[in-house]
């Protein structure tokens, strides 16, 4: 696994507010973390530790976000929340520091996605004359060829 220096490592990672993006930054007690036992194989230690994570935002009353943001991210999420709350979770690694990581990840690039502008509209354009002309020669072409092939009974 390469580290990445500009990233927290180890506990500080899953500790501190969540990097969104854009200058956003949700504290970390705005985030609720659950912890339950993951399904599938995992040996011995399956049934013992509680390595599957649920990260939670609730949305509504998060400090880290502008009313602006807020209603773009509630009105973006939406099918994604219940009661204003966004859930991700966690459970493909073995170890519940990786999961909380990547539960983390997750979060931050739902917001990062949801608070991101909208993309510009559409300037409708015209074909040029040169592209009319072209496709309106080519269908002639071809209804002359159809027409040449049905005549041979």
């Amino acid at each position: 696994m390469d580290e990445r220096p500009d990233l927290p490592s180890g506990a500080d990672a899953v500790t501190g507010p969540l990097g969104v993006g854009r200058g956003v930054s949700i504290p970390a007690r705005d985030l609720t973390w659950r912890f339950s036992r993951s399904s599938g194989p995992g040996g011995q230690g399956v049934n013992t530790t509680d390595s599957r994570i649920e990260l939670s935002l609730n949305l509504r009353t998060c400090e880290g976000l502008t009313p602006q943001q807020r209603a773009r991210v509630l009105d973006r999420l939406a099918p994604r929340l219940v009661d204003g709350v966004l859930t991700v979770a966690a459970s493909e690694f073995r170890s519940q520091l990786r999961n909380r990581k990547a539960a983390r990840d997750r979060l931050a690039a739902l917001l990062a996605e949801a608070l991101a502008p909208p993309p510009p509209n559409r300037r409708p354009t015209k074909p040029s004359k040169g592209a009319v002309a072209r496709r309106l020669d080519d269908k002639a072409r071809r209804s002359k060829l159809k027409k040449q092939r049905s005549s041979w009974d």
